[in-house]
């Protein structure tokens, strides 16, 4: 593909105008089901039904207690078959579990889920041994025992790049920000609103960021203290250079905010090859755990001199270390069961081989599944060699015969959930590679995809 014609933009502090990627084309049409993915990204076009009035005085019936359901975790992480399953069930919704193939909440093993279901005292002295076990287990992934520390917040991985960036990014600091899709103009946004954006660099959707213009970029501009990458941007699958940006921004004498969301647990890091401040993820994703709980990596040097720093209490990644550091407890009520299901997770990780061999089975999920779509005639929006095995964004084909409503709904109706397109140029649509999943499960999502060819 070339490039030639789009190069990078470097664009000065200036109020920052995001275009909305999917606009709406009015009320929404659609029935309410809580078990689609998409139900607030992409406006549908069906008209919402609610029961008439009347019916919501009839009496109730207690719900049936649903039959347990099979793991689909890869068979090296497998905790026993619950009642019931048997190899070779039909394709159903009835007999199989539903197949999360997004970004994240992602399909999780019987094995975690399992671990949600005890009570901790969050002031007891298990869940404390329990949760400093996991910082200190989060911090050796990413190769940062010793010069690292694990702070982790509470609630979305979001939340945990803003505490990054309002607590390592110094008031009166200026963060370059690099884009190229949501979730980089997510971090300028950020920083915007926090008074601490210097620049943003963006380039296309379908490019990396090229380490050149970063490295003209800081040339150009000294009042830059911080740079922000998306080491994985889920907007398109697109994997980041990150191995020669840190190595620039390290020369250049700034810090690196590394945002691996999706990357952390799924694609191998070593922060001793490959400086960073701060590694930013979550606990729902490549490591495979459930939603709830925000990981910042931080470099201890630095966050020891970050006191005050935030803006915001409840984000305030120094005084969250320094609670931990205090009494190992956190300082407001922690998510105990996001935390110990976190915990089996890890110990599933280890199990498999660590992120090698985590990476090496996303790899393989990866290109089942392009090459089963390509067979189809659906084309991958981003070339294989910048293509990050977490998710996959397919454009729409040619011809006006594609209905992402009806695909999205025959595929959901056997289980299998996809996500929406996110890119602002073109429609598309993305399916995911991660998560408690491996090749049966692609193998049941493509036989999904099948069977909609046939019927269409």
């Amino acid at each position: 593909m070339d490039h030639s014609a789009k190069p990078a933009v470097v664009m000065p502090l200036a109020p920052l105008v995001v275009a909305p990627t999917q606009p709406a084309k009015g009320p929404p049409k659609r029935p309410v089901r809580v078990t689609l993915a998409r139900q607030a990204m992409v406006p549908s076009t069906r008209p919402v039904m609610l029961p008439p009035a009347h019916l919501t005085t009839l009496p109730v019936k207690p719900a049936a207690v649903p039959p347990a359901l099979p793991d689909t975790s890869p068979p090296a992480l497998r905790a026993r078959p619950p009642p019931g399953y048997a190899p070779g069930m039909p394709d159903t919704d009835a007999d199989q579990p539903q197949l999360l193939l997004t970004p994240g909440p992602l399909t999780t093993s019987a094995r975690t889920r399992a671990a949600l279901g005890r009570d901790w005292g969050s002031r007891d002295a298990t869940f404390i041994a329990l949760s400093e076990s996991v910082r200190a287990r989060l911090a050796g992934l990413v190769g940062g025992t010793g010069s690292h520390v694990a702070v982790p917040i509470q609630g979305a991985g979001t939340f945990a790049v803003e505490a990054a960036v309002q607590s390592l990014v110094p008031r009166g600091g200026r963060l370059l920000v690099l884009v190229n899709g949501a979730y980089g103009r997510r971090i300028a946004e950020m920083a915007r609103r926090l008074g601490r954006l210097g620049r943003v660099l963006e380039v296309a959707e379908d490019r990396p960021i090229p380490p050149d213009a970063v490295r003209a970029a800081l040339a150009e501009d000294v009042a830059i203290t911080d740079v922000a990458l998306v080491h994985c941007e889920t907007t398109s699958g697109i994997l980041n250079p990150l191995a020669p940006i840190a190595g620039i921004v390290q020369a250049a004498g700034r810090r690196l905010l590394l945002d691996a969301m999706s990357s952390f647990g799924a694609i191998p890091i070593d922060l001793r090859a490959t400086p960073c401040a701060a590694v930013v993820g979550s606990a729902n994703k490549g490591l495979e755990g459930v939603p709830g709980l925000g990981i910042v990596v931080a470099e201890l040097a630095h966050l020891a001199g970050c006191a005050e720093a935030a803006v915001s209490l409840s984000l305030d990644l120094h005084a969250q270390w320094r609670g931990f550091e205090a009494n190992r407890q956190w300082r407001f009520t922690p998510p105990v069961q996001v935390v110990a299901a976190l915990a089996a997770a890890l110990d599933q990780l280890e199990e498999e081989g660590g992120v090698p061999a985590r990476h090496a089975r996303y790899q393989a999920n990866c290109a089942m599944l392009t090459v089963g779509m390509r067979a189809h005639g659906f084309a991958t929006y981003i070339d294989d060699a910048h293509q990050a095995p977490v998710i996959v964004t397919f454009r729409i084909p040619p011809g006006g015969w594609f209905d992402f409503d009806r695909f999205y709904d025959f595929l959901a109706a056997r289980g299998v959930v996809i996500y929406p397109g996110k890119l602002t140029q073109e429609p598309s649509f993305r399916i995911g590679c991660i998560g408690a999943v491996g090749r049966a499960e692609m193998a049941r999502a493509l036989a999904a995809v099948d069977a909609f060819m046939v019927a269409r």
